[in-house]
């Protein structure tokens, strides 16, 4: 795990236990200073992207999912979950690699 004030390339956080995500739902987690979307997948899979929207500042982990999309809930823009990119023309958002680790416990990198 991480220490300091900004974002550590690479730097490995651990979020938390799995539970407090949902299956088919995602929330928001403050990692070295940037807001970011855990969302865990129907098939128990998790994914992780900015949990800002870039059009409008809308709460992407409140946002509608399925398997490969998040939609923001102010303004109905998509982007996918895997990449961050826009479906609907919208600027994309960061996508960050996040696992469970052994303990049950979200893992999740920096790029």
């Amino acid at each position: 795990m991480s220490a300091g004030a900004g974002p550590v390339p690479g730097a490995v956080h651990v979020l938390g236990p799995l539970e407090q995500v949902p299956v088919g739902e995602g929330r928001a987690f403050g990692v070295a200073g940037e807001q970011i979307a855990v969302f865990r997948l129907r098939d128990g899979s998790l994914r992780a992207v900015s949990a800002v929207c870039p059009h409008k500042g809308g709460p992407i982990a409140d946002g509608t999912i399925d398997r490969t999309v998040v939609m923001c809930p102010l303004h109905q823009h998509s982007f996918d979950l895997a990449t961050g990119c826009s479906t609907t023309g919208a600027g994309p958002l960061h996508s960050y690699p996040v696992t469970a680790d052994g303990e049950g416990n979200i893992v999740l990198q920096l790029p």
